[in-house]
């Protein structure tokens, strides 16, 4: 059963906020965990919205219509909607190419909030495209908004190069909207001093509120039972990674460790790959698990590494909580929520050493940083956590203690709400933009 959370509720809103607008263009909180493009975004929006609703808030989510039949209005829970925006072709368009949707997605927005009895508060947007219809919003409407970035064109571009297929316009984008938000939320410490020095970003409008775990969702299962309920070994050594399949997450950096764990050190350990989608509408695998299952043959550990498919959020903590380690090596990572979720099943994390892991990671405390596309060195460190069972339960017992005291979502959404509140009481009163129907 999930452990007694202790944090305080979010605080039930005052007078100045009440009603909230999310704009999340591309990560719909309805969204199946795991599949293409649905990932940290998806997890961060569904849970802070459902926080906010917990507390009294009236939350209205607006994500782009990505499948004909889709309601236009869904009612999701107490205080929360789900907007399908008509904005671009009702199927599938990869974030990469959404940008040009966005100004039909903003007149859209615009119009819906004009029909409703009253206006939104304040608007929180969830990447840079959202972030252009946040400020349309508060040119037409002059409704205050914050900005979630989730990642960053700059770091993307360092770490991907040629690889990164967003537009150049991006980057201009982001500056532009690091400047007109009200307030900018990073999500770490990395994050808010790469606005600071990529964008140069006004630092005193830049405040911190990280990603989170739900506590009714994720909790420690005992090993033996985690592992008959998936048919894996009592004996085996088992990793674990879990996340989308696309080369940034750095999976062949895990696969690689594995092979040199067992070949240099002589350990018999297997590694679950949790996530993605095996198969795609076509029938056939996706070029990057085809790539993982290649190199995990190469290597010679493809009877070693087991790729699940996606998984339901209910089944994870069986998981995380089946695993003797949890790794994670991103080339760059905005915050990383799945350290968090493998912390709350109090399992030890080896994380690169990059963007939000760099925080919710403490090296030799509650698991292990390594740089990033270095299997030698994550190999060095499984080794360590194999030999050293009580150093690993030590660890998973630390990283159990931090998740609940900084990261449950509540604590996130009370962060959050307070961020809102300080920026409605310190908006301009300015009388409401003139303009046509639009």
């Amino acid at each position: 059963m999930p452990l007694e959370q202790t944090n305080m509720a979010v605080r039930a809103p005052g007078r100045g906020v009440r009603q909230v607008a999310i704009i999340s263009e591309h990560a719909s909180p309805l969204a199946s965990p795991g599949s293409i493009d649905c990932g940290g975004q998806n997890v961060y929006v569904a849970s802070l919205a459902r926080e906010l609703a917990l507390a009294g808030y009236l939350v209205d989510i607006f994500t782009r219509r990505d499948a004909f039949g889709q309601k236009q209005v869904v009612r999701w829970g107490d205080n929360i909607r789900v907007i399908h925006v008509p904005a671009g072709p009702a199927h599938y368009v990869p974030k990469e190419q959404m940008l040009p949707y966005m100004d039909t997605f903003s007149r859209f927005v615009t119009r819906f909030a004009r029909r409703q009895a009253q206006l939104y508060d304040i608007v929180h947007a969830n990447f840079f495209m959202s972030g252009i219809v946040a400020k349309h919003l508060k040119q037409a409407l002059g409704i205050p908004f914050v900005i979630t970035f989730h990642a960053l064109g700059h770091v993307r571009r360092i770490a991907q190069g040629a690889a990164d297929t967003f537009p150049p316009a991006r980057l201009r984008i982001e500056y532009d909207l690091m400047r007109n938000a009200d307030c900018i939320i990073a999500e770490c410490p990395q994050d808010k001093l790469d606005m600071e020095r990529l964008y140069g970003a006004p630092s005193d409008r830049i405040d911190i509120a990280p990603c989170g775990f739900d506590p009714q969702e994720l909790w420690p299962v005992p090993e033996r039972h985690a592992r008959a309920r998936l048919g894996l070994s009592h004996e085996k050594f088992i990793v674990l990674q879990l996340g989308r399949m696309v080369p940034r997450k750095g999976v062949d950096t895990v696969i690689q460790g594995l092979a040199l764990l067992r070949q240099r050190h002589g350990i018999d350990a297997e590694l679950l790959v949790v996530g993605g989608e095996e198969q795609r509408r076509d029938g056939r695998e996706s070029p990057e698990l085809l790539r993982l299952r290649a190199l995990a043959a190469e290597l010679g550990v493809g009877h070693h590494v087991r790729f699940t498919g996606r998984k339901d959020r209910s089944e994870l903590r069986y998981y995380y909580s089946a695993a003797n380690v949890f790794v994670t090596t991103p080339w760059y990572e905005p915050f990383g929520i799945t350290p968090v979720e493998a912390m709350a099943c109090a399992r030890p994390v080896i994380g690169a050493e990059v963007g939000g892991i760099k925080s919710t990671v403490v090296d030799g405390e509650s698991g292990f940083l390594v740089p990033s596309r270095d299997p030698r060195a994550l190999a060095e460190r499984l080794a360590v956590l194999h030999n050293n069972p009580e150093l690993a339960q030590g660890m998973g017992d630390e990283g159990l203690r931090r998740a609940y005291q900084h990261y449950t979502w509540r604590t996130v959404a009370r962060k959050a709400a307070s961020i809102y509140a300080t920026v409605v009481e310190g908006a301009a009163v300015l009388p409401v933009p003139s303009y046509s129907e639009l």
